[in-house]
This record gives structure tokens, C-alpha cells and sequence, in this order.
């Protein structure tokens, strides 16, 4: 009633001050000319009584207009609120409805919706997760097969029974435009680039006779492939095809797991070897470009995990699919030898040869750091091994190295390195990874310098960004194989140590587990030429001797290990030292010896507190495939991985997991 008569007293003229100014000249008139000051008087009493009549029948009129025209908008207001066009409805915080309208019941379809919960009706809605975005407030829900946009806004209610508030949903239908988004997504285009990844080893191979029926076979069953995906192949080289289809018919591919890879293994027309494809496919890209982009870099990965398999890149996603079977070896050497004259090119543009492996240290990182090492030497360049500190793994090659002043010289900090690189002319060559961030020294990585990276681990998805040289061959062995036949190539009389030889030996016999496991007939070359430069077999053997603490940590991890689905062994280590995860990957070695087992993972502790997973495998089954969906990766017979944040029971039950998980997929391949 207040804010009436304050809009009355602004709208209405206020006579009182000319009351008061007839008052005051009447009063004056009186003093000089009494009898007309009395009659002035009488005529002031009536207009003051006319005037508190008239007032006071104006405010009537005016409050009576105000209280009719609030009622009109009260009820125009219903009204408006019953017949929306969109349905509406009302929920207390905890999502009981507490009113709605006809067109909310239309798209519930059912009735007496009162006192039910919101949640119960629209199965895919939280209303505490919309109100706890800050901006945009819209959510989405899904009511049978319909799209809604759902917009809310919070109503503060005074002496209303239980909850002072209540929020008011409007559901804003968007299923044209929801299904029109789903037929554009469906209809984007998705580009497939197909390597067969040994067509030049599958070729020779095959009798004369019988290499046109393969390759004619390998393209026959491609076009087949693309065209039960609608779509277009176009083979632009002998061993190459462009595959380019509608996004709808990924999935599919992707819930098959990609049937192509075993239809071409399964080709027999006289081929010794199988063959097998590297498919990389690029979706979701702005362009047309972007996804040729994509699809080059997946096959990259594909190439780079050794084949057989593929990889799907969306944006920044990227999966895998297959990669079951063996890299094959390469028979020729032309890419040794061009790497091997690429390189010495470099070095001889350079002032100082930086040489670093991966964080902890093995003998494969560090014995094919010495090779890069002695073929700069031999280059007549200054040449430094980037190591920050030893670790058990390779304590005895380290200490003889230490005896000898030129390696004492040689071996350098990561913070040393630095000072070297920004002060001359630098060439850092990566041994043994091609992870930037699992590197000795990270650091060397972010400054303007050429980059060298050789590396035998199947590719993962970071990788050293632009590398002015890459040999990346997953076929290999290990990587001091690979330094080996570069040595080899540089220069036809390479001066080469004795415990360099016997270095690079004992890397080849590490990763080979002694020249068991992924060994070829290049390893054999590699391991012959080495034993010609002066390696000593008795001295490479006492490079793998523990001390007796680790033998016997190795042993407790063996006792405690047990057998889960008849092939898998799994054990826990308690050791929480500096080498825990040497013992592990021994002990894990050791598993293998066990009956009937086809692979071991032994959990662990590192002194940081992350548990870790090392996983060995005799071939049969993928130990990297498994480690990956937990983080890690490796080859498919040696692997790893580190998790965090996680107690030992939970990291053997995401481990237990991810075995069931990569064994289902394997079964339903066979059985498909």
C-alpha cells in the first residue's frame, strides 16, 4: 500500500503549498481591510474542504486503477505461464515436481506426475549437475527419442512450506537439430591410408608365377574391404591405397576390430610370408587437409609399433586396434647405411655430439650411447654421454667405465650438457627412446638444436617433435643392433674399444635375453662383428651379475607368484629399494620359467610411491596391448608401466582387468 501512495503523491500535484500561500495573503489582507479578510477567510475554509474532497476521492480512483491493472497482469501472467508453447515444469531441489504444465505431461506421456521425482521420469537428467555449471545454464536430456535443451532458473519463495526455493525447468525441444548434427557427423568424411608394411619381403618370398596372384589378391580384397564401407580405394603405389569413406561405417569397423588386418594375413597363394597391413585413419579433422594430416601421422604410429595393426586419430584421440603379431625383420641394410651416412654428415657439422638415452639407465641405452659415442670420436669431435647418476642395472659397466679417464671425461650431467649446447655448435642424438619426457635430460630437447633419434620401441603416440634424422625400426632387436650396423657402415676401418663392443654386446644380450627372444639374422651380424672388434664374452656375462640381497629379493617375488587363467603369472614385490624395478623385471623374467605360463607382471613400489608393472611375455600374448590400456607400453614381449595415486589391491585389479579384457578381444578375433 506504501508504493501506491508514493506513485500517487509523483502523479498527482501536491496543493498543499498553494493553500498555504492563500492563507498567508488573506492573513495580510485582513490587517489592512478586516471585513474583506473575513470573507477571504470563510472562501479559504472552503477551498480547503473542496480540496481534501477532491484529493481524497482522486486516490480512490488511482488506487482502485492500480490494484485492477495488477490483477489484469497477475492473470494475464497465469494464463501465459498455462498455455507456453514449451513445456515447463516445477521441482523442488531434490527434484520432486510440484507443478507442470500440459505440454510437459504431452512429452512425459503419462499422468498424476505430482510428488514424482524428475530423475525417475527423464532417467538421463541431473538436475544437481546443471545447477552446478556456472554458464551457460542449459542442459541436455533425452526422453524416449526425443532431444531437449533444458534452461533453468531458481525462484526464492517466501512462507512456503518446506523448501524456501524451486526451479523452474523450460524444455526447449532440439530434435531436428540433434538429428540433422548426428546425419552431418555421420556423413563426415573419414580417410584411411593402407600400407602393406613387408610387401617387398611377401614378394620374394613367392615363386615368380605366383607374386601377381598376391598382390592382385591383396588389391581385390582391399577394394571389397572399401566398398562394404561405401566407399572409394585408390591404389596410388605397388604396396599404398587410399581408402576414403562416411564416418557412419567406422564404428562398425571399429567394433570388428578392423577385419581386413586377418583377411589379408590369411593370403596363401604361395607366399612364405604373410602378409599384413599398417592402416591409419584420420577423422574428425576441420578439413579435408587436416584429416589427410591425421591419417599420415596414425599410419606413422601404426609403421612405428612395427604393423599389423590400426590406428584411428580423432583430433587428439587415438586408438589402436591389433597389433598381435611379430614385427617381421627386414632382409635389406640400404636404410642402415643411408642413416649411417646421414649421421656422419651431422657429426661433422657439428662442434660437440651430445649422446643421452632414457631416465634409468640399461645396458641397451648405455652400450649404444658408447657406440654414437666412439663414432664421433672417430669424427675427430668433441663427444659427451649425458648420465646423471648410475642405477644397479648398469653399476658394472659404469665402474669400469669410471677406471678409464677418457669415459670419466666423457660422462656428463644433464645441467653440464646444457652449459655445452647454448655455448657450441651441438648434435644430441636419442638412444633407446623416443619418448621426450622418459629422456636423461629434457631440457637438451627444448632448445634449437638438430635432433638425432634411434630407437627400437614400437612407436607411441608422443613422440620427439622433428628429429632431423630417425631411425626408428621396431623390427630390430635392440637399439646397440641398430648402432651397430650404423658403426659398421660409417667407415670401413672403424676404430672401436673393446668395452664398447662388449658394451654393445651385453645390450643386444639384454634386450635378446640371450639371443632368445626377437632374435634374426642380423643380430647374429651384429653380435659377430662385435666379437671381431674385441668383445669378450666372459666380461659381457659379468655385466649381468647381481649382488646377493637382489638375488634374493628376485627369489621372494618368484615364491609369492601365482597362476591366474591357466597362462598368466602374477606376483607382488615388497621391496622398496632404489632397484625395486630391476628386481621386478627379473623376477618377471624368471616367471616365465614356470609351467604353462605365456606371460608374468610383477607389481611394485619405487621409492616415489607410484606402483609400478613390469610384464614379459614369451610371444603368444601381447604384454604391451595390455600395459598400454593402463598407461604404459614397451614391446610385445617386454613392457611396463606406472600408476599413481593407486593402493597395490586396486593396480592388481585394473592389471587382472585389462589381461580379461585383451584375451576377450583375442577369442572373439579367432572365433570371428
Amino acid at each position: 500500500m506504501k508504493k501506491k501512495n508514493r506513485l500517487f503523491q509523483i502523479l498527482v500535484p501536491d496543493t498543499r503549498i498553494y493553500m498555504i500561500i492563500i492563507t498567508i495573503l488573506i492573513l495580510l489582507i485582513a490587517v489592512y481591510n478586516r471585513p474583506i479578510g473575513v470573507v477571504g477567510i470563510f472562501l479559504l475554509a472552503y477551498l480547503i474542504v473542496y480540496n481534501l474532497r477532491v484529493s481524497n476521492m482522486k486516490k480512490r480512483e488511482w488506487t482502485a486503477y492500480i490494484e485492477r491493472l495488477s490483477t489484469d497482469i497477475d492473470s494475464a501472467t497465469k494464463q501465459s505461464i498455462l498455455n507456453m508453447p514449451i513445456p515447463l515444469s516445477m521441482v523442488d531441489i531434490d527434484g520432486t515436481i510440484t507443478w507442470y504444465n500440459q505440454k510437459f505431461t504431452g512429452v512425459i506421456q503419462e499422468k498424476d506426475l505430482l510428488e514424482r521425482n524428475i530423475h525417475d521420469l527423464v532417467k538421463n537428467f541431473d538436475l544437481h549437475e546443471l545447477m552446478r555449471k556456472d554458464t551457460p545454464q542449459i542442459g541436455y536430456a533425452r526422453i524416449d527419442n526425443r532431444s531437449f535443451k533444458v534452461l533453468f532458473n531458481v525462484v526464492r519463495q517466501e512462507g512456503r512450506q518446506g523448501s524456501d526455493y524451486l526451479v523452474v525447468l523450460y524444455w526447449i525441444e532440439s530434435t531436428a537439430f540433434e538429428n540433422l548434427k548426428k546425419i552431418y557427423n555421420q556423413e563426415k568424411l573419414v580417410v584411411a591410408l593402407v600400407q602393406v608394411d613387408n610387401y617387398d619381403e611377401v614378394m620374394k618370398s613367392t615363386e615368380d608365377v605366383n607374386r601377381a596372384k598376391v598382390s592382385a589378391d591383396i588389391d581385390h580384397r582391399t577394394h571389397v574391404w572399401a566398398s562394404g564401407l561405401k566407399g572409394l580405394a585408390k591404389k596410388y603405389e605397388q604396396d599404398k591405397y587410399i581408402v576414403i569413406f562416411e564416418y557412419q561405417y567406422l564404428e562398425g569397423q571399429e567394433a570388428k576390430r578392423f577385419e581386413l588386418l586377418d583377411e589379408i594375413r590369411e593370403i596363401q597363394l604361395g607366399n612364405q610370408i604373410p602378409p599384413t597391413l599398417s592402416i591409419g585413419v584420420g577423422t574428425m579433422g576441420k578439413d579435408f587437409q587436416e584429416c589427410m594430416a591425421y591419417a599420415n601421422t596414425a599410419k606413422d604410429l601404426c609403421l612405428g609399433r612395427g604393423g599389423d595393426q590400426v590406428a584411428v586419430k580423432k583430433n587428439d584421440d587415438i586408438k589402436f586396434y591389433g597389433g598381435k603379431s611379430k614385427a617381421v625383420e627386414k632382409r635389406t641394410k640400404v636404410k642402415a647405411r643411408v642413416i649411417a651416412y646421414g649421421l656422419r654428415q651431422l657429426m661433422e657439422q657439428s662442434d660437440v655430439v651430445l649422446v643421452m638415452g632414457h631416465k634409468n639407465a640399461d645396458l641397451d641405452a648405455l652400450g649404444a650411447a658408447l657406440g654414437i659415442y666412439r663414432a664421433a670420436k672417430n669424427r675427430k669431435r668433441e663427444a659427451h654421454i649425458v648420465l646423471n647418476e648410475s642405477n644397479p642395472s648398469i653399476e658394472v659397466l659404469y665402474q669400469r667405465m669410471m677406471k678409464i679417464s677418457e669415459y670419466k671425461k666423457a660422462v656428463i650431467s644433464c645441467s653440464e650438457a646444457q652449459k655445452l649446447q647454448s655455448a657450441k655448435k651441438s648434435l644430441v642424438v636419442i638412444v633407446d627412446t623416443h619418448r621426450p619426457v622418459y629422456t636423461e635430460c629434457p631440457e637438451l630437447l627444448k632448445a634449437e638444436t638438430k635432433i638425432v633419434l634411434i630407437d627400437h620401441h614400437r612407436r607411441s603416440t608422443d613422440f620427439v617433435e622433428n628429429p632431423i634424422l630417425s631411425y626408428h625400426e621396431t623390427y630390430a632387436s635392440s637399439t646397440c643392433e641398430m648402432v651397430t650396423e650404423i658403426i659398421h657402415y660409417m667407415e670401413e676401418k672403424l676404430h672401436l674399444e673393446s668395452l664398447e663392443a662388449e658394451a654393445l654386446m651385453a645390450g643386444i644380450a639384454l634386450d635378446t635375453k640371450n639371443f632368445t627372444f626377437k632374435t634374426g639374422v642380423r643380430t647374429f651380424e651384429a653380435a659377430s662383428y662385435l666379437r671381431r672388434a674385441g668383445a669378450d664374452t666372459t666380461l659381457v656375462r659379468q655385466m649381468f651379475q647381481d649382488d646377493l640381497e637382489s638375488i634374493v629379493s628376485r627369489a621372494e617375488v618368484v615364491k609369492k607368484a601365482e597362476l591366474i587363467l591357466e597362462k598368466i603369472a602374477i606376483a607382488v614385490s615388497e621391496d622398496e629399494s632404489e632397484n625395486a624395478n630391476l628386481v621386478a623385471a627379473q623376477a618377471a623374467d624368471t616367471m616365465l620359467n614356470i609351467r604353462g605360463a605365456k606371460a608374468s607382471f610383477v607389481l611394485g613400489h619405487d621409492p616415489k610411491g607410484f606402483v609400478f608393472i613390469s610384464g614379459r611375455s614369451l610371444g603368444e600374448i601381447n604384454v604391451q596391448v595390455i600395459l598400454e590400456k593402463l598407461g604404459g607400453g614397451g614391446h610385445m614381449t617386454v613392457a611396463g608401466a606406472q600408476l599413481q595415486d593407486m593402493s597395490m589391491e586396486e593396480a592388481r585389479e585394473k592389471l587382472v582387468e585389462a589381461i580379461t579384457q585383451v584375451l576377450e578381444e583375442e577369442q572373439e578375433d579367432e572365433e570371428a
